[in-house]
């Protein structure tokens, strides 16, 4: 059988991120190799908004473009099999980012990431991914990023 969808469980059985860094909920429509939509539920209890800003709430553009990563990470981690085997992401580049709309505790951000370079078995994988609320943009941005694993396990 195909998984097309991860939830939280799996999310954590691929990537190593825990809280407060698991920047996301679910991922759906997951294309092996190709494409993914991660979904975060974006709420005033995550420790960054007691700082960012108190009184005016607002999700930190980084921690989308993270949680963008950890989506695109899911993905391939779905396409190549790689649940309960300590997989380790790293980025290696961000490029053309852009914000545009605030996201704010009660939002839900969807996460679309298309990979532009990698296939099973690759290292190096490139993607374009756009981050929505309500289908309004709020953020895009092209990555690259390295899936490795302990040398044990590779």
């Amino acid at each position: 059988m195909t998984v097309t969808t991860a939830d939280i469980d799996l999310i954590q059985r691929i990537i190593p991120h825990r809280y407060p860094f698991l920047l996301i909920d679910k991922v759906v429509d997951i294309e092996h190799g190709k494409s993914a939509v991660g979904i975060k539920n974006v709420t005033f209890n995550e420790p960054h908004f007691q700082g960012h800003f108190p009184g005016a709430p607002i999700m930190p553009g980084v921690t989308i473009i993270e949680a963008m990563a950890q989506t695109a990470a899911v993905m391939v981690g779905v396409t190549m099999d790689m649940a309960d085997k300590d997989l380790l992401v790293y980025f290696m580049g961000i490029d053309g980012c852009k914000f545009r709309r605030k996201v704010v505790p009660g939002d839900v951000l969807h996460m679309h990431v298309v990979a532009t370079r990698g296939k099973p078995g690759a290292k190096v994988w490139k993607f374009k991914g756009t981050a929505t609320v309500d289908g309004e943009m709020a953020a895009q941005a092209e990555f690259t990023a390295m899936m490795d694993l302990p040398a044990e396990a590779g």
